[in-house]
């Protein structure tokens, strides 16, 4: 089992940063791939970034490619995403997964957080 907790959500203008942190728990954690989804209204579910548990096998979805990086600190089972350039229709609640490993879990995570709210005002 592995437990995860968000936070870093807010409300930021467009072109803005927001660097959003999951601190995660529990008995494989620290061997985990962990990464990030979002879910805006009205939109399906989405993969954003994935990273292995090494730290050094990242995966990006397109539309985040070049604005955002995912990092991981594996001494505190911490991930990040560090968000820049932000735009609307980067809105939504972000959600932080973990699973086997960083390509399967693009797609099929394990774990979920509870998920913070970004909101990119324009």
């Amino acid at each position: 089992q592995v437990q995860l907790v968000e936070s870093g959500g807010g409300l930021v203008q467009a072109g803005g940063s927001l660097r959003l942190s999951c601190a995660a728990s529990g008995r494989t954690a620290s061997t985990s791939a962990m990464g990030w989804f979002r879910h805006a209204p009205g939109k399906e579910r989405e993969f954003v970034a994935t990273i292995s548990w090494s730290g050094n096998i990242m995966y990006y979805a397109d539309s985040v490619k070049g604005r955002f990086t995912i990092s991981r600190d594996s001494g505190k089972n911490t991930v990040y995403l560090q968000m820049n350039s932000l735009k609307p229709e980067d809105t939504a609640v972000y959600y932080c997964v973990a699973g086997q490993n960083s390509a399967a879990l693009r797609a099929t995570p394990t774990y979920w957080g509870q998920g913070t709210q970004v909101t990119i005002s324009s």
